[in-house]
Protein backbone atom coordinates (compact mmCIF):
# COMPACT_ATOMS: atom_id res chain seq x y z
CA UNK A 1 0.00 0.00 0.00
CA UNK A 2 1.23 3.49 -0.89
CA UNK A 3 -0.26 6.44 0.99
CA UNK A 4 -0.07 9.65 -1.00
CA UNK A 5 -1.02 13.32 -0.93
CA UNK A 6 -1.75 15.46 -3.98
CA UNK A 7 -1.53 19.25 -3.87
CA UNK A 8 -4.73 20.32 -5.61
CA UNK A 9 -4.93 24.10 -5.96
CA UNK A 10 -3.36 24.54 -2.55
CA UNK A 11 -5.37 21.79 -0.79
CA UNK A 12 -3.91 18.46 0.31
CA UNK A 13 -5.84 15.51 -1.13
CA UNK A 14 -5.17 12.12 0.42
CA UNK A 15 -5.45 8.80 -1.41
CA UNK A 16 -4.05 5.29 -1.18
CA UNK A 17 -2.83 2.91 -3.88
CA UNK A 18 -2.99 -0.86 -3.63
CA UNK A 19 -1.90 -3.58 -6.02
CA UNK A 20 -1.21 -3.50 -9.72
CA UNK A 21 -2.99 -4.44 -12.97
CA UNK A 22 -6.24 -2.81 -14.09
CA UNK A 23 -6.94 0.50 -12.25
CA UNK A 24 -10.15 0.75 -10.23
CA UNK A 25 -11.21 3.85 -8.29
CA UNK A 26 -13.60 3.37 -5.37
CA UNK A 27 -15.30 6.57 -4.17
CA UNK A 28 -16.89 6.78 -0.74
CA UNK A 29 -20.07 8.68 0.06
CA UNK A 30 -21.34 11.36 2.43
CA UNK A 31 -20.18 11.04 6.03
CA UNK A 32 -17.55 8.46 5.13
CA UNK A 33 -13.94 8.27 4.02
CA UNK A 34 -11.91 5.82 1.97
CA UNK A 35 -11.72 3.33 4.84
CA UNK A 36 -15.36 2.37 4.23
CA UNK A 37 -13.98 0.18 1.40
CA UNK A 38 -11.38 -1.61 3.58
CA UNK A 39 -12.93 -5.06 3.22
CA UNK A 40 -13.24 -4.68 -0.54
CA UNK A 41 -9.64 -3.46 -0.78
CA UNK A 42 -8.37 -6.46 1.16
CA UNK A 43 -10.24 -8.81 -1.19
CA UNK A 44 -9.46 -7.09 -4.51
CA UNK A 45 -5.94 -5.71 -4.09
CA UNK A 46 -4.25 -8.87 -5.37
CA UNK A 47 -6.24 -8.69 -8.62
CA UNK A 48 -6.46 -4.97 -9.45
CA UNK A 49 -4.78 -1.65 -8.88
CA UNK A 50 -7.05 0.14 -6.42
CA UNK A 51 -7.11 3.91 -6.01
CA UNK A 52 -8.96 4.91 -2.83
CA UNK A 53 -9.29 8.68 -2.31
CA UNK A 54 -10.55 10.59 0.68
CA UNK A 55 -12.88 13.13 -0.92
CA UNK A 56 -12.19 16.79 -0.09
CA UNK A 57 -13.29 17.48 3.47
CA UNK A 58 -13.26 13.78 4.43
CA UNK A 59 -10.57 11.62 6.00
CA UNK A 60 -7.16 13.24 5.58
CA UNK A 61 -8.18 15.42 2.63
CA UNK A 62 -8.66 19.17 2.97
CA UNK A 63 -11.65 21.01 1.55
CA UNK A 64 -11.34 22.67 -1.86
CA UNK A 65 -12.84 25.84 -3.28
CA UNK A 66 -15.29 24.03 -5.56
CA UNK A 67 -17.10 21.76 -3.10
CA UNK A 68 -19.52 20.36 -5.67
CA UNK A 69 -19.81 17.19 -7.75
CA UNK A 70 -17.93 18.68 -10.69
CA UNK A 71 -15.16 19.96 -8.42
CA UNK A 72 -14.80 16.53 -6.83
CA UNK A 73 -14.69 14.96 -10.30
CA UNK A 74 -11.84 17.32 -11.18
CA UNK A 75 -9.93 16.07 -8.13
CA UNK A 76 -10.27 12.46 -9.32
CA UNK A 77 -9.10 13.54 -12.77
CA UNK A 78 -6.00 15.13 -11.26
CA UNK A 79 -5.22 12.00 -9.22
CA UNK A 80 -5.42 9.85 -12.34
CA UNK A 81 -3.16 12.21 -14.27
CA UNK A 82 -0.71 12.38 -11.37
CA UNK A 83 -0.50 8.57 -11.38
CA UNK A 84 -0.32 8.38 -15.20
CA UNK A 85 -3.51 6.35 -15.37
CA UNK A 86 -5.18 6.86 -18.79
CA UNK A 87 -8.24 4.68 -18.18
CA UNK A 88 -9.95 3.11 -15.18
CA UNK A 89 -13.19 1.74 -13.77
CA UNK A 90 -14.90 4.16 -11.38
CA UNK A 91 -17.39 2.98 -8.76
CA UNK A 92 -19.05 5.31 -6.29
CA UNK A 93 -21.12 4.75 -3.18
CA UNK A 94 -24.06 7.11 -2.58
CA UNK A 95 -22.63 10.65 -3.00
CA UNK A 96 -19.61 8.98 -4.58
CA UNK A 97 -22.01 7.78 -7.27
CA UNK A 98 -23.05 11.37 -7.96
CA UNK A 99 -19.38 12.21 -8.42
CA UNK A 100 -18.93 9.16 -10.65
CA UNK A 101 -21.66 10.47 -12.94
CA UNK A 102 -20.15 13.97 -12.97
CA UNK A 103 -16.80 12.41 -13.88
CA UNK A 104 -18.39 10.32 -16.64
CA UNK A 105 -19.93 13.49 -18.06
CA UNK A 106 -16.66 15.47 -18.04
CA UNK A 107 -14.01 12.80 -18.59
CA UNK A 108 -15.69 9.85 -20.30
CA UNK A 109 -12.52 8.94 -22.23
CA UNK A 110 -10.90 7.96 -18.92
CA UNK A 111 -13.50 5.25 -18.23
CA UNK A 112 -13.98 1.72 -19.47
CA UNK A 113 -16.95 1.21 -17.11
CA UNK A 114 -18.51 2.73 -14.02
CA UNK A 115 -20.79 1.75 -11.17
CA UNK A 116 -23.43 3.15 -8.84
CA UNK A 117 -23.24 1.44 -5.46
CA UNK A 118 -26.42 2.42 -3.58
CA UNK A 119 -26.62 5.57 -5.67
CA UNK A 120 -28.80 7.36 -8.20
CA UNK A 121 -28.75 9.41 -11.39
CA UNK A 122 -31.81 11.38 -10.28
CA UNK A 123 -31.66 14.95 -8.98
CA UNK A 124 -33.03 15.70 -5.53
CA UNK A 125 -36.80 16.04 -5.40
CA UNK A 126 -38.26 19.09 -3.68
CA UNK A 127 -39.12 16.90 -0.70
CA UNK A 128 -35.54 15.64 -0.53
CA UNK A 129 -34.19 19.18 -0.71
CA UNK A 130 -36.46 20.18 2.17
CA UNK A 131 -35.11 17.25 4.20
CA UNK A 132 -31.55 18.31 3.48
CA UNK A 133 -32.36 21.89 4.52
CA UNK A 134 -33.59 20.55 7.87
CA UNK A 135 -30.40 18.52 8.11
CA UNK A 136 -28.28 21.61 7.55
CA UNK A 137 -30.12 23.43 10.34
CA UNK A 138 -29.56 20.45 12.65
CA UNK A 139 -25.84 20.45 11.82
CA UNK A 140 -25.58 24.18 12.55
CA UNK A 141 -27.31 23.77 15.92
CA UNK A 142 -25.77 20.50 17.11
CA UNK A 143 -22.55 19.91 15.17
CA UNK A 144 -21.36 17.40 12.61
CA UNK A 145 -20.86 14.36 14.84
CA UNK A 146 -24.27 14.63 16.52
CA UNK A 147 -25.86 14.75 13.08
CA UNK A 148 -23.97 11.69 11.85
CA UNK A 149 -24.76 9.77 15.05
CA UNK A 150 -28.42 10.63 14.53
CA UNK A 151 -28.76 9.58 10.88
CA UNK A 152 -26.28 6.71 10.54
CA UNK A 153 -28.25 3.86 12.20
CA UNK A 154 -31.04 4.46 9.67
CA UNK A 155 -28.66 3.66 6.84
CA UNK A 156 -28.47 0.00 7.92
CA UNK A 157 -31.08 -2.70 7.52
CA UNK A 158 -33.03 -4.13 10.44
CA UNK A 159 -31.14 -7.39 9.90
CA UNK A 160 -27.81 -5.62 10.42
CA UNK A 161 -29.12 -3.79 13.49
CA UNK A 162 -30.25 -7.07 15.03
CA UNK A 163 -27.27 -9.25 14.10
CA UNK A 164 -24.28 -6.94 13.64
CA UNK A 165 -24.75 -3.98 15.95
CA UNK A 166 -21.01 -3.73 16.50
CA UNK A 167 -20.51 -2.98 12.79
CA UNK A 168 -22.74 0.07 13.10
CA UNK A 169 -21.14 1.25 16.34
CA UNK A 170 -17.63 0.91 14.93
CA UNK A 171 -18.60 2.89 11.85
CA UNK A 172 -20.23 5.68 13.87
CA UNK A 173 -17.19 5.98 16.13
CA UNK A 174 -14.98 6.56 13.07
CA UNK A 175 -16.87 9.73 12.09
CA UNK A 176 -15.97 12.10 14.93
CA UNK A 177 -13.52 14.21 12.87
CA UNK A 178 -16.00 15.68 10.37
CA UNK A 179 -16.47 19.44 10.41
CA UNK A 180 -19.75 21.31 10.23
CA UNK A 181 -18.48 23.17 7.17
CA UNK A 182 -17.72 19.97 5.25
CA UNK A 183 -21.10 18.32 5.89
CA UNK A 184 -23.02 21.46 4.97
CA UNK A 185 -20.96 21.76 1.77
CA UNK A 186 -21.82 18.17 0.83
CA UNK A 187 -25.53 18.65 1.46
CA UNK A 188 -25.56 21.90 -0.51
CA UNK A 189 -23.75 20.20 -3.41
CA UNK A 190 -26.20 17.30 -3.43
CA UNK A 191 -29.16 19.66 -3.51
CA UNK A 192 -27.72 21.47 -6.54
CA UNK A 193 -26.65 18.48 -8.60
CA UNK A 194 -28.45 17.98 -11.93
CA UNK A 195 -30.45 15.00 -13.09
CA UNK A 196 -28.06 12.77 -15.05
CA UNK A 197 -30.39 10.08 -16.35
CA UNK A 198 -29.62 11.18 -19.91
CA UNK A 199 -25.96 10.34 -19.29
CA UNK A 200 -26.96 6.77 -18.49
CA UNK A 201 -29.10 6.64 -21.61
CA UNK A 202 -26.30 7.83 -23.86
CA UNK A 203 -23.45 5.87 -22.33
CA UNK A 204 -22.04 2.94 -24.25
CA UNK A 205 -20.05 1.78 -21.21
CA UNK A 206 -21.00 -1.10 -18.91
CA UNK A 207 -22.74 0.24 -15.81
CA UNK A 208 -22.93 -1.63 -12.50
CA UNK A 209 -25.90 -1.09 -10.19
CA UNK A 210 -25.71 -2.41 -6.63
CA UNK A 211 -29.02 -1.99 -4.79
CA UNK A 212 -29.92 -2.60 -1.16
CA UNK A 213 -33.20 -4.46 -0.59
CA UNK A 214 -33.85 -2.33 2.53
CA UNK A 215 -32.19 0.91 1.44
CA UNK A 216 -34.13 3.86 2.89
CA UNK A 217 -32.07 6.46 1.00
CA UNK A 218 -32.76 5.01 -2.45
CA UNK A 219 -35.61 2.53 -2.35
CA UNK A 220 -35.25 -0.73 -4.22
CA UNK A 221 -38.02 0.18 -6.66
CA UNK A 222 -36.74 3.69 -7.35
CA UNK A 223 -33.25 2.33 -7.91
CA UNK A 224 -34.47 -0.32 -10.32
CA UNK A 225 -36.23 2.30 -12.45
CA UNK A 226 -32.89 3.68 -13.66
CA UNK A 227 -31.31 0.32 -14.46
CA UNK A 228 -32.98 0.06 -17.88
CA UNK A 229 -31.38 3.29 -19.10
CA UNK A 230 -27.85 2.12 -20.07
CA UNK A 231 -27.29 -0.14 -23.06
CA UNK A 232 -25.15 -2.43 -20.90
CA UNK A 233 -26.30 -2.74 -17.30
CA UNK A 234 -25.25 -5.23 -14.62
CA UNK A 235 -27.71 -5.30 -11.71
CA UNK A 236 -27.31 -6.83 -8.25
CA UNK A 237 -29.59 -6.61 -5.23
CA UNK A 238 -28.11 -7.17 -1.77
CA UNK A 239 -30.95 -8.95 -0.02
CA UNK A 240 -29.81 -8.22 3.53
CA UNK A 241 -28.57 -4.66 3.16
CA UNK A 242 -29.80 -1.15 3.62
CA UNK A 243 -27.60 1.64 2.28
CA UNK A 244 -24.24 0.27 3.46
CA UNK A 245 -23.81 -3.01 1.61
CA UNK A 246 -20.02 -2.95 1.67
CA UNK A 247 -20.24 -3.17 5.48
CA UNK A 248 -23.47 -5.13 5.82
CA UNK A 249 -22.76 -7.87 3.27
CA UNK A 250 -19.04 -7.52 2.53
CA UNK A 251 -18.54 -10.98 1.05
CA UNK A 252 -21.39 -10.55 -1.42
CA UNK A 253 -20.20 -7.02 -2.23
CA UNK A 254 -16.70 -8.34 -2.87
CA UNK A 255 -17.99 -11.04 -5.20
CA UNK A 256 -20.16 -8.55 -7.11
CA UNK A 257 -17.27 -6.15 -7.62
CA UNK A 258 -14.87 -8.92 -8.61
CA UNK A 259 -17.32 -10.38 -11.10
CA UNK A 260 -18.04 -7.02 -12.72
CA UNK A 261 -14.39 -6.03 -12.93
CA UNK A 262 -13.28 -9.39 -14.29
CA UNK A 263 -16.00 -9.22 -16.96
CA UNK A 264 -14.34 -6.12 -18.40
Amino acid sequence: MAEKFLNYKGSAIHYCLFGTSHPVVLLHGFGEDGSVWDQQVEFLKSKFQLIIPDLPGSGKSEMIKDMNMEGFADVIYEILNHENIPICTLIGHSMGGYITLAFAEKYSSYLDAFGLFHSSSYADSEAKKATREKGIEFIKRNGAFEFLKNITPGLFSTLTKENSRSVIEKFINSLDYFTTEALISYYSAMMLRPDRRILLERSSLPVLFVIGEYDTVFSRNDSLQQTHLPNRAVIHILSGSGHMGMLEEPDKSNAILEGFLCSL
